[in-house]
């Protein structure tokens, strides 16, 4: 009985669990409308007036009275443009409408009438962006009205564009039905254009036109207050875009500064394409006499050498004048007066250079001896960097001193030495000429082959009207003897490198060009693979950047009818670097030779395509490019001395197919890395980040590439952190890494007489002193770092960094691909006169100011006016006028400018007719200027 009855009190204790359950589902429910009231009173009077009144409009245009329509959305769209808001909250209007998205589109497809259907197109697009399907903003604009855009706010406009690139593409996809939607597409980009244009947005409206592909639009739309933060950032953006939209870009600033009658600005964008015919139009069109003068030092500075006497629209007179300009006849001139005004024409010799008493002492050894060949060597390649351009030096003043001088070398080295005096003589065509003369006519064919190099590189960048290096240096290109053949190509390279003149190119007897590729059919004794891979370089350094298929072509063939066995010479090595650089920042035009080049034998058929590819792409940035790079660096190949320790494990194993030793074709990727990375400075960064791994995780063949890789991003920029890691590597175990980091630590630091470099040499000198190679590139090195007195770079960038010269990334590529073999070339006591390639690269980082003379019309005159210098300060699309330099110092001209520094004039008293002040800069009087009156003491 009692087991079968419920105890009354757990009875009593149930009921009480399920009121108190039933009291908390109710307290629940009022918890709810709690809330809302909260929400309710959490808004203000005239917000809830502003939703009833949405309400009610949208419930009228559900209604069926059609009346009501027209009046209703009238009201909506005044509502709604008449509300403001923040950056960071929607607008109280479309908030409220949001919850009506979907009744808005359900009402816009029972509309009838055409204009009432349209304005609620034109609400539902304005309205999509706070819903979650964004496309309807583009889709119910095009079928609404056709009001002005920037009516319903900025917020807008980006909205519209954001969505345009999108629905471009998938018209795109779409095929041949895209072309009317494109149409309707392009109809709201004019409208978007052109809003942006009239609201200091550029870049967006340069954005979407860059996304869309129709550059071509732009040009109607901008107006002269706002061409130069277009074309600015147009120009920026270059470096940063695929091919070809990058040379779009390029091409519409230049069309945009031409319509403006910008042709100074217009002949530099005219530079980064390399268009000659371009250029020459610009010319044509360009009436100020001294702005032609000003382009043409431009066109000088870049090495672009055109015959101005023969253009049919200049008189004889101003033809002769421009030529002047663009050939540099007077560089030196203006060098010698930087000179004179910093006071340092007194000539140095090497040993004030190395100051070797400064170095430390070695308790347990005698001092190195420094008469050694290779030190001699050293000392002339050092005593012609020193005092390059200056016209003066010490060990080749008197003819007895020079013998005395070359004769501490012998064979190779004589050369070395001879040629050591064209970098004395620098740019000084007359008395270089003069000075070269008194050893023509020496006994030693090592000395007159050195003095026909010294002519070479004497009138490199400069190109005299009577031709003096060709009618010297031609007639022995065809020489019995291979030393004269040597000095007398490479002279030649070095002379018309990048000269587009036709009495240079000209394909029939008499043309330079003509004569060199003679050359590679000789079958004389004296025509040895030596000569035929530097006739080879200087093709390649003539030619330049011209993408001369028939040239290519010829070099090709050349090496398609050797044999396997006279690939594997270095000379050839050279023959496939001239079709590189004829390539060189060409791009897509170098595509068939670099499939066609992988068809010679393997390894070097799989090299020299990389060798071309990467030239294509010098300077450009090319991230897909540098990814295949990479991808190149992480395969493994065996080496020679790891087949041999394979070998006996190999006998009793199966054969198996080995793949082939592609070891050299990942040096030239490690180059190419950097060749194409240093345009850029983004990628530049990324590519130090690259380099640190490859160093770490590479292969051998890889380790000694990075070191010059590395000093191709920073020519002649000394940063601490890439000088940290050249001077870790300069003392590597692995002697060709050391050789390739101190070369490559002289590279980085020419011409900056930078100080904690000059020490890491000297202490360097002292590490290396047993070991004469590591010694003799130190000793180089340390010259390089003096170069010009420190006057000088190695840079080819130039005109604000934004024009890269191609004769002197021709030269630095150069330098570094032979030191990739450096033991076999350089290194070999033979060809260490490849390092006078460099000479292309060196110019001085001078500013000079010209003004025209009065006395003299159409002659100008030096003039020393104040400027600052300072650090430069990217201005790219910002807003404004905004300080162009930072941290300025006031000079008086000439100046010195270093790497990153940009110059401005002090004063309004002059007119520059040129943006940016680098090099010689001609001036205007300012016929606006008043000089400041000088206002009377008080007494």
């Amino acid at each position: 009985m009692t087991g079968a009855t419920k105890n009354p009190v757990e009875q009593k204790d149930v009921t009480k669990d399920k009121e108190s359950n039933e009291k908390l589902a109710e307290a629940k429910k009022p918890e709810k409308s709690n809330k809302d009231d909260k929400k309710d009173q959490g808004m203000s009077e005239e917000d809830k007036k502003l939703e009833e009144d949405i309400n009610m409009l949208v419930q009228r245009l559900q209604e069926s009275d059609a009346s009501l329509y027209q009046p209703s959305l009238e009201s909506l769209r005044s509502v709604i443009r008449a509300s403001t808001t923040s950056m960071t909250s929607v607008p109280k209007p479309l908030k409220f409408m949001r919850p009506h998205y979907a009744i808005m589109k359900e009402v816009y497809e029972k509309l009838q009438q055409p204009n009432t259907k349209a304005l609620c197109a034109e609400l539902i697009s304005v309205l999509a962006m706070c819903s979650d399907e964004p496309n309807d903003t583009i889709i119910y604009r095009m079928k609404g009205t056709d009001e002005p855009i920037g009516d319903w706010g900025h917020e807008y406009v980006r909205h519209l564009t954001m969505g345009i690139a999108d629905e471009w593409k998938k018209c795109g996809e779409a095929g041949d039905k895209s072309n009317a939607r494109r149409n309707d597409l392009l109809k709201l980009v004019h409208d978007i254009v052109k809003h942006d244009m009239r609201h200091n947005a550029e870049v967006e409206a340069c954005d979407l036109l860059i996304e869309i592909e129709r550059l071509d639009l732009l040009k109607d739309y901008v107006e002269e207050p706002d061409h130069g933060r277009v074309c600015m950032y147009l120009l920026s953006c270059a470096p940063l875009t695929p091919d070809p939209d990058n040379t779009n870009l390029i091409r519409t600033s230049m069309e945009i500064y031409i319509k403006f009658g910008k042709h100074f600005e217009a002949v530099r964008a005219a530079v980064m394409l390399n268009d000659t015919e371009a250029i020459t139009t610009i010319f044509r069109n360009t009436e100020d006499k001294l702005l032609r003068y000003q382009m043409a030092i431009l066109l000088g500075r870049h090495q672009i050498f055109l015959d101005f006497e023969a253009m049919d629209f200049l008189d004889s007179e101003e033809g002769s004048k421009l030529n002047e300009f663009n050939h540099n006849c007077r560089l030196h001139e203006y060098f010698h007066a930087l000179a004179r005004e910093l006071d340092i024409m007194e000539p140095k010799t090497p040993e004030q250079v190395y100051k070797s008493h400064l170095e430390h002492t070695r308790p347990f050894g005698q001092p190195a001896n420094t008469d050694t060949t290779r030190m001699a060597m050293a000392n002339s390649i050092v005593n012609g960097m020193v005092n390059c351009g200056y016209g003066i030096d010490k060990m080749m003043a008197e003819v007895e001193e020079a013998n005395k001088w070359f004769h501490k070398s012998k064979d190779y080295g004589l050369l070395t030495a001879a040629a050591s005096q064209g970098l004395v003589w620098r740019w000084d065509v007359d008395t270089g000429l003069t000075q070269c003369d008194r050893f023509l006519y020496v006994d030693s064919d090592f000395v007159k082959a050195g003095t026909y190099l010294a002519i070479g590189i004497i009138s490199s960048g400069i190109q005299d009207p009577c031709d003096p290096a060709g009618a010297l240096l031609i007639d022995h290109v065809h020489s019995d003897r291979p030393i004269m053949r040597i000095g007398s190509i490479l002279g030649l390279g070095l002379a018309y490198a990048n000269s587009k003149r036709e009495t240079v190119m000209k394909n029939e007897e008499g043309g330079i060009v003509f004569e060199l590729k003679k050359i590679l059919a000789d079958t004389k004794p004296s025509a040895t693979l030596e000569v035929k891979g530097l006739t080879g370089l200087a093709l390649g350094m003539i030619l330049v950047a011209t993408a001369d298929n028939t040239v290519a072509m010829e070099l090709l063939q050349f090496l398609m009818e050797r044999s396997e066995a006279e690939l594997q010479d270095t000379n050839m090595r050279f023959i496939a670097l001239g079709i590189a650089l004829i390539f060189l920042g060409t791009q897509e035009k170098s595509d068939v030779f670099v499939e066609s080049l992988k068809s010679l034998p393997t390894p070097f058929g799989q090299m020299v395509s990389t060798l071309v590819d990467v030239c294509s792409y010098a300077g450009t940035g090319n991230v897909l490019k540098i990814q295949n790079l990479l991808h190149m660096c992480s395969e493994h190949y065996e080496t020679v001395d790891d087949k041999k320790k394979k070998k006996e494990d190999a006998k009793n194993a199966k054969k198996e197919p080995t793949k082939p030793d592609l070891s050299s074709q990942q040096a030239v990727a490690v180059l190419g890395i950097g060749l194409i990375a240093m345009g850029e400075d983004i990628g530049s960064q990324m590519a130090l980040r690259m380099f640190g791994h490859l160093i770490r995780y590479g292969e051998p063949v890889i380790r000694r590439a990075v070191p010059l890789a590395l000093s191709l991003l920073s020519v002649s920029n000394p940063q601490l952190n890439i000088l940290e890691t050249l001077s870790k590597f300069s003392h590597d175990s692995d002697p060709d890494t050391a050789h390739n980091a101190i070369f490559a630590m002289g590279l980085v630091g020419a011409g900056t007489n930078n100080a904690r470099l000059v020490a890491m040499l000297r202490q360097l000198a002292s590490y290396h002193h047993k070991d004469q190679v590591s010694l003799m590139l130190v000793r180089i090195a340390q010259g390089m770092t003096h170069l010009g007195k420190g006057t000088m770079t190695l840079s080819p960038f130039h005109s604000d960094r934004q024009l890269l010269c191609p004769s002197a990334l021709a030269a630095l590529f150069t330098i570094c691909f032979t030191f990739l073999d450096a033991n076999n070339t350089v290194l070999n006591n033979k060809q260490h006169y490849l390092l006078y390639t460099l000479v292309l690269a060196i110019q001085p980082r001078m500013l000079v100011t010209l003004i025209e003379d009065d006395q003299r019309p159409g002659s100008l005159k030096q003039i020393s006016v104040s400027v600052r210098v300072g650090q430069a300060v990217d201005v790219v699309a910002q807003a404004g006028k905004p300080k162009t330099i930072t941290g300025f110092q006031t000079h008086t001209t000439p100046v010195l400018l270093s790497y990153g520094e940009r110059a401005e004039l002090a004063t309004e008293e002059y007119i520059s007719l040129t943006p940016y002040l680098e090099g010689l800069v001609i001036l205007k009087k300012n016929p606006e200027y008043e000089a400041a009156k000088p206002t009377d003491k008080k007494k």
